[in-house]
């Protein structure tokens, strides 16, 4: 066959690529593009909107960003990261909707408020420490606290409906957190790159090899799901952002660095009520504390929702457990990617896991009353007739070889993993996913594109679309006050 070559191939259609891809193009717009995508659209997986939280991931409400040390004290490190990430996130989106490139903001992204809400005097004591400890610092200086029954009202008032008034409680509050619906932001950034020239999208193809050749560039075989028509496609620099396929992908590849890595998949489903009537009196993201052994994803909160521009309430997510490692997948997907490299780190990792084994065991068995339950003690008047139960996406959680124990490990934030010529690179891992896109996506830039970087026209236009690009906005109070200004009006995340 013959190949057709493009200098980027960007495997799945999903928020990673399609940010990786318009990053790309506004550096350098000769770049020949190549998207490859399993399903017959655009975001189908991850990124589609009841697929994941919809989030924009801040660390403004999630507690398990912010977990005690032995000592008592926090450790805020994760919230720093996952806080300036995000501001990354939302200065590339500005950027491209001052170009034109996104649409009005309210088509993808939405203000509502993030709340972190806790009942019982030992988890007051810590979200009031929490508080002490984040408001002292600038990038957390707007958040609010309160114990006051009356105030937590005004915040939440299905919350505290009917709750009981002697019952210890309190609550933070950041008023410009905000709703993404991923779906539609991704739809939108691929949109964008179809208009530009050198820009192919294929979509119903799936990727058959992956092989790397002795000129240095890749050849990947693809065929079509419908037709069976096969072809070669080539290229200097291959993404495989495809989310749970990811794994699987990059061990076609036959990297040494991929090796040792495996994925445990985990399903999950959420509580969604869209009676206009109940979803009116609710406008935030109220998120409480993981139940002991969930895993971080599963921590449980109830959610203004705006998808496809239609309003709804969600709660959840419960976790669940298939062998599959997309939405779409198949059963398979599991002992398919066990080798002989992982399977060592994969069973010490299940051994040593056990308390997550039987997590996802209880979520399964879970009635709808149960579910019902529990979203009760979020809201306490919570009909189940009005609550329905919706499937969301799959997330693959890494599983890596640890050199210290000698033993697998399982991590549950996102990972880029990259060959040692920067041909290749992967996105691999789950939370807080398409939030910190543009942080990671930065860092396959870094890596692979190293040169390019670092010359004055690239830097330049990453600072352009980037304005805190090469700078800690943790050490930056200023520049954090400048540009937090410049999103929040162009975004319209202030209400």
């Amino acid at each position: 066959m013959t190949t057709k070559m493009a200098d980027v191939i960007l495997v799945g259609a999903g928020a990673m690529s399609a940010t990786l891809g318009n990053l790309l193009k506004h550096l350098d717009p000769s770049l020949t593009i190549t998207m490859i995508e399993k399903l017959d659209a655009v975001a189908m997986e991850s990124s589609d909107g009841m697929n994941n939280a919809g989030t924009g991931h801040a660390a403004y409400c999630e507690l398990n960003y912010t977990p005690e040390k032995d000592d008592g004290s926090l450790d805020l490190s994760k919230a720093f990261d996952i806080n300036g990430a995000f501001e990354r996130s939302l200065q590339f989106w500005s950027y491209l909707v001052k170009k034109g490139a996104l649409p009005e903001p309210s088509q993808f992204i939405n203000p509502v408020p993030h709340l972190s809400f806790v009942w019982g005097e030992k988890n007051v004591e810590f979200l009031r420490k929490r508080y002490e400890a984040m408001h002292a610092i600038h990038l957390f200086s707007d958040m609010e606290y309160s114990e006051d029954h009356a105030v937590l009202k005004e915040w939440m008032p299905l919350v505290m409906q009917n709750r009981d008034p002697n019952e210890p409680v309190a609550a933070t509050r950041v008023t410009y957190g905000s709703d993404v619906d991923f779906g539609s932001l991704t739809r939108n950034l691929v949109k964008n790159l179809e208009k530009s020239d050198g820009f192919n999208l294929l979509l119903s193809h799936r990727v058959e090899t992956i092989r790397k050749q002795p000129e240095g560039h890749w050849t990947l075989k693809i065929r079509h799901e419908e037709t069976g028509e096969s072809q070669i496609i080539g290229t200097r620099f291959l993404f495989l952002g495809a989310g749970g396929a990811a794994l699987p992908l990059l061990h076609k590849s036959g990297i040494p660095e991929a090796e040792k890595y495996g994925g445990f998949p985990v399903s999950g489903q959420w509580l969604v009520c869209d009676d206009p009537s109940i979803v009116e009196q609710h406008r935030a993201k109220v998120y409480g504390k993981a139940a002991i052994g969930a895993p971080p994803m599963s921590v449980p909160h109830l959610d203004t929702r705006i998808i496809n521009g239609k309003p709804a309430l969600l709660f959840g997510p419960f976790a669940g457990f298939t062998t599959k490692f997309l939405k779409n997948g198949s059963v398979l997907d599991l002992p398919k990617s066990v080798n002989k490299g992982n399977l060592l780190p994969m069973l010490s990792a299940g051994v040593d896991n056990m308390a997550l084994t039987k997590y996802l065991m209880t979520e399964v068995m879970q009635s709808h009353e149960d579910r019902m339950n529990s979203l009760r003690e979020f809201y306490p008047d919570a009909k189940s007739d009005d609550w329905k139960l919706a499937v969301a996406g799959q997330r693959v959680q890494i599983i890596k070889h640890d050199p210290k124990t000698k033993r697998g490990k399982l991590e549950f934030g996102t990972e880029v993993v990259t060959s040692s010529d920067g041909s290749l690179a992967a996105l691999l891992g789950a939370s807080p996913g398409a939030s910190t896109a543009v942080k990671a996506m930065i860092e396959v830039l870094s890596r692979c594109f190293k040169e390019r970087l670092e010359t004055p026209e690239w830097d330049a236009k990453m600072k352009e679309m980037i304005p805190s690009y090469g700078k800690t906005l943790r050490d930056e109070p200023e520049l954090l006050k400048q540009v937090r200004a410049y999103t929040l009006e162009t975004l319209q995340l202030r209400r």
